[in-house]
């Protein structure tokens, strides 16, 4: 690539100048202040590249090489990649598909090594495979396993589980960090928390709990993802603690991350007036610094890796992207097809999955509840992963005649897809608003088993009976027809083109509207219903869960 000239953005020095940076096989050599020369176009802003610093692939529904078409357009040039949710469903070998892919591409991927697969295991849930300590010792040995991933088993960690121990003095022992994932602790519990190794947290969605993990020691990732939205609330850390936070997204679906990523939580922090070196701090450095990445920060030796945009107000434009000295988007220019591979420029045809669930009929759903029954609903609420534990003693039929309105509660349907002849487990769910239909998915987590929420049961056989049949996907089910996206690569991704996955996400979701559903990301919180480790109640292919006392309701 040519030298670049520009107003040079340099998140070390906290300064802009203009210059010139001298680009030599991939690599920054030189950093020149030079004069630049009046034109009839302004010269673009040069600064570091954007990073998500825990994002779960998967969720985007995209395999790694095709994400990363997506992410160089909105300047994001690097990713902390968690594969937990593929490690679900094929264990190690679910690793080991998405660094493969990842390598298609020139993109900087540090993925990490998933500490809770299952995420919590024993008679709780059912996942298709599980990482054990000595897998975790094998993948920490490797070079491109860049740490352990967030420890949600924090109840075993405080606990003092051994299996929980020694994956934690494994990552340790190689000099690799550890992510954490603990909702809700007390501060005696996060100091003990962090004492123990973890050194981040995504989960934190009060500013109390950001500045209680600060105190600990510990790194806050503000996360602005499909589901869970905690920016609001904890944006006052860019300001008051700008070395210990990042930015994330988490879970993003494939509608949201095609409209933007990172960059519009940098638009978003700078439209609030908090200062520009102490944004880019999270969104470019911290990342790169805890994480042990040198991905650059435009300075002489660096790769030659950054962005130019037209601006550095509220409202700047991605220009380009280059990652190591390539461009891999260009917003005024069509870059020749193939532009991001490196190597292998094939596309994928070997789609792994693991499926063996059989079709279910209206008596496997069957509910027996009464008026006078005491029970236990799931309260979902749009734009959060928490849930509220309604215990309610009928006076009728939930479904049909009780006190709720007849739109405020369905049947949930957890359906475990890995063991031939299981059993569903059927709960009551509100929130979802569903009148006359079903939704049903394999994307459900951390499992991934399949999971469904609708009006009747004849709805819902249909959704998830639909599921068996594509090994994996989303369904929709209306009075009027059925409309699906197949996800062959584990149940939970797609090879298409971001874009193609994007519009049929939008799609599918219109049409979720159309039964009474008004939630923005219907498909992500009903997969969040099965995850046992965020509070208050979660159901599980075995079991419907107190998630506060982590004990089994039935």
């Amino acid at each position: 690539m040519n030298n670049v000239k520009g107003h040079i953005v340099d998140v070390v020095r906290r300064e802009i100048f203009d210059g010139e940076l001298v680009i030599n096989d991939g690599q920054i050599v030189e950093v020149k202040r030079c004069d630049l020369p009046a034109g009839d176009n302004p010269w673009p802003y040069i600064m570091p590249g954007f990073i998500d610093s825990h994002v779960h692939i998967e969720s985007s529904m995209m395999v790694p090489y095709k994400f990363a078409h997506i992410a160089v357009s909105h300047g994001t040039i690097g990713v902390i990649a968690d594969p937990h949710e593929i490690s679900n469903v094929l264990g190690v070998e679910g690793v080991d598909y998405m660094t493969r892919s990842a390598r298609k591409v020139c993109f900087n991927f540090c993925f990490g090594a998933p500490s809770c697969v299952p995420a919590v295991g024993g008679d709780v849930e059912t996942c298709g495979k599980e990482i054990g300590v000595k897998d975790i010792e094998a993948l920490m040995a490797r070079e491109d396993i860049g740490f352990l991933a967030e420890m949600m088993n924090y109840p075993g960690l405080l606990a003092g589980n051994k299996d929980v121990i020694a994956k934690i003095k494994a990552a340790q022992r190689y000099g690799k960090p550890v992510d954490g994932h603990a909702p809700g602790l007390t501060a005696q519990e996060r100091f003990k928390y962090a004492a123990a190794g973890i050194t981040t947290d995504h989960e934190c969605s009060t500013l109390e709990e950001g500045r209680l993990c600060v105190n600990a020691g510990m790194k806050v990732i503000i996360r602005e993802g499909s589901a869970a939205k905690d920016y609001k609330l904890l944006s006052p850390l860019i300001a008051e603690s700008p070395n210990m936070v990042m930015f994330c997204t988490d879970d993003c679906h494939p509608d949201d991350f095609v409209r933007g990523h990172i960059n519009m939580l940098v638009k978003r922090a700078l439209a609030d007036g908090y200062d520009l070196w102490n944004v880019l701090q999270a969104a470019c450095v911290n990342a790169q610094r805890h994480y042990h990445q040198n991905w650059g920060l435009l300075q002489p030796g660096d790769p030659a890796t950054f962005i130019t945009v037209d601006n550095i107000t509220p409202h700047f434009r991605v220009e380009s992207t280059v990652i190591k000295g390539k461009e891999v988007f260009n917003y005024n220019a069509i870059l020749p097809s193939g532009h991001l591979f490196v190597g292998d420029i094939h596309e994928d045809t070997y789609f792994p999955n693991n499926f063996v669930a059989a079709p279910i009929t209206k008596d496997d759903i069957a509910m027996d509840i009464k008026s006078g029954d005491t029970v236990h609903v799931i309260h979902a609420t749009d734009g959060s992963l928490l849930t509220a534990h309604d215990v309610v003693k009928l006076t009728g039929n939930p479904l049909f005649d009780s006190q709720y309105p007849w739109t405020e509660v369905q049947k949930i349907v957890v359906y475990n897809r890995y063991v031939a002849g299981a059993k569903p487990i059927v709960a009551l769910v509100r929130g979802f608003s569903i009148k006359n239909g079903a939704i049903a998915g394999s994307v459900a987590h951390d499992c991934h088993n399949i999971v469904a929420i609708g009006s009747n049961d004849e709805y819902l056989v249909k959704a998830i009976n639909r599921i068996v049949e594509m090994k994996g996907g989303q369904v929709v089910v209306t009075p009027e027809e059925m409309m699906d996206i197949p996800l062959p690569v584990a149940g939970i991704m797609a090879p298409m083109d971001g874009h193609e996955i994007a519009f049929r996400t939008l799609c599918i979701q219109e049409k979720v509207k159309e039964i009474g559903c008004q939630m923005k990301s219907p498909f992500i919180t009903m997969a969040f219903m099965c995850l046992p480790v965020i509070p208050e109640i979660k159901i599980t292919d075995r079991h419907l869960m107190d998630s506060k006392t982590f004990s089994v309701i039935y």
